[in-house]
């Protein structure tokens, strides 16, 4: 998860409402373990002792506060607030920083909050709990308080700050595998400032953004919100974010969804390999997918031609960019481009009308794709800092990199994992070289011994996270269930499969803990 793999995860907020569309049921859920129905705390009255206690007593005034939400200006069916943390949790009576949060108030008889997470890291919560309606299903809108909240460095929680929109722009546009020694002087350098630039322009919170740290904020959170335990939803990023909760917090744990799961427990090598082989894989099917449903697959007659095109389109962009509007589509461009509709299966129409038109020698289609990972608008500013907020949190979580010079080295093994795209995830090996700041959690041994039973849902051709991720955590996870959706996509929940969808929902409405190993 480095610069150049930001679209494994920051896409998570732009690509939050694509769907997929699921396989045959081959399995159902086991009813017998169905919990007691538990109490639901009333919005309205103080919480028990027993919601407020915090785990230390210098944290006590956070653990005690009380959520002043209030119509949103954006929409009054939506309630804003904010939450304050400590910057620090080693010293919370120094310097404070304030969460942004929103909440869709259930549209019926409510069971609790469900705190959400889209992932990324760097995708902002608020919107996605503000998007309810697209990424969740009736019958969690109806039970559920959906509640988001961005994250410590991200959207409105003290947002990091690396670079201008220019500069930004620029960092994206950038050739991903620099194949000269001008290239890589320049990439090199791009880097370095990239990380010299955060401590800058960030403040002192940019040490503090780890993984760790936020899921803390969450318990925080969990009591502001008056519940005796967390029910959790979290995709993509947001199960390394909910897992970390459980490890800190399992007693604390209640009902958890982790819908395209990190093996967090995989080093950085290991992770950027199966991550590339995983969007080959995806990429793959997409264009075996051209050649089962059209008479004339425009990209060729077999799949390894189909790949062979795209590769070779892109080693023409990188030598010539493509006109797009008053801009250029440069390779970076290109590549963010391709991958980002390979997230869902629905939209890979968009990547068709875009590699057409860019052999066509119009790059506009696949620009557009591009601006949508990075959140970028058409008057060239950003809106969000979803882009710096994932080096930040990412390199602060794992300082791992690979020196610049011994990239080429990796080249054969991430070749192999992914003909494609290898070099661009070779490339982000070298990435968090920029870093100026470390972390001061220590690494955790994730295994949530002692939490209720967690749902850990995996998706045989995820591109971003690969299905092997999923039986990596729940094997990590003391009390996982892992339920398998075969298709395509990224994340298994709300992508048409109604197996997977009624799990999820009889789960987290009714506490209905389906059979470890149920395939969808």
């Amino acid at each position: 998860m480095r610069k150049a793999l930001a679209i494994v995860a920051v896409m998570a907020l732009a690509l939050t409402a694509f769907v997929a569309v699921g396989l045959a049921v081959q399995g159902t859920p086991d009813s017998s373990e169905a919990p007691a129905a538990r109490p639901t705390p009333s919005p309205t009255t103080p919480p028990p002792a027993s919601v407020t206690e915090p785990p230390a007593p210098d944290l006590a005034d956070f653990y005690s506060q009380r959520i002043d939400w209030q119509p949103c200006a954006s929409n009054d069916d939506h309630e804003c607030g904010r939450l304050t943390v400590p910057v620090d949790y080693a010293d919370p009576q120094a310097e404070t920083i304030d969460l942004a949060l929103l909440r869709v108030p259930a549209r019926g008889a409510r069971v609790g909050s469900l705190v959400v997470n889209p992932g990324g890291p760097g995708a902002r919560g608020t919107t996605y709990a503000a998007a309810g309606g697209q990424v969740f299903r009736e019958a969690l809108l109806d039970a559920f308080d959906i509640v988001g909240f961005d994250p410590r460095g991200v959207g409105e929680s003290a947002p990091v700050d690396c670079l201008s929109d220019a500069d930004l722009d620029a960092y994206l546009s950038a050739d991903p595998t620099p194949d000269t020694a001008a290239e890589r002087t320049d990439y090199r350098a791009s880097v370095l400032a990239f990380g010299e630039q955060c401590v800058a322009s960030s403040g002192p919170v940019v040490a503090h953004v780890t993984t760790t740290e936020a899921a803390r904020d969450m318990d925080v959170l969990r009591s502001a919100l008056g519940e005796e335990q967390l029910d959790y939803f979290g995709a993509s990023y947001g199960t390394k974010l909910g897992a970390t909760y459980a490890e800190l917090f399992p007693e604390r744990v209640g009902r958890f969804v982790l819908d395209g799961a990190v093996d967090v427990s995989l080093d950085a090598k290991s992770l950027a390999l199966e991550q590339a082989a995983g969007f080959e894989t995806a990429l793959r099917a997409y264009v075996q997918n051209c050649l089962d449903t059209t008479d004339n697959c425009f990209l060729g007659d077999t799949v390894e031609e189909g790949l062979a095109t795209i590769r070779e389109l892109l080693d023409r962009i990188e030598e010539e960019p493509l006109p797009a509007g008053e801009r250029e589509l440069t390779v970076g461009n290109a590549f963010y481009g391709i991958i980002t509709p390979l997230y869902n299966r629905d939209y890979w129409f968009l990547l068709s009308t875009a590699l057409a038109s860019a052999l066509d020698g119009k790059g506009s289609a696949l620009m557009t794709l591009a601006d949508a990972y990075a959140s970028r608008n058409p008057d060239g500013s950003f809106a969000d800092n979803s882009v710096e907020a994932n080096y930040s949190i990412n390199c602060l979580d794992d300082p791992t990199s690979v020196p610049f010079a011994q990239v080429p080295s990796l080249y054969e093994e991430f070749e192999e994992a992914s003909p494609t795209f290898g070099r661009v995830f070779a490339w982000g090996m070298a990435t968090c070289s920029g870093v100026e700041v470390a972390s001061s959690e220590e690494p955790l041994d994730i295994r949530g011994e002692g939490a209720a039973p967690i749902l850990v849902l995996g998706t045989t051709r995820d591109p971003a996270t690969p299905f092997e991720w999923a039986e990596a955590l729940s094997a990590q996870l003391d009390s996982a269930v892992l339920v398998e959706r075969d298709g395509d996509g990224h994340t298994a929940y709300n992508a048409g499969n109604e197996c997977i969808d009624t799990i999820v929902e009889d789960y987290l409405i009714d506490g209905v803990v389906p059979a470890d190993g149920t395939t969808c």
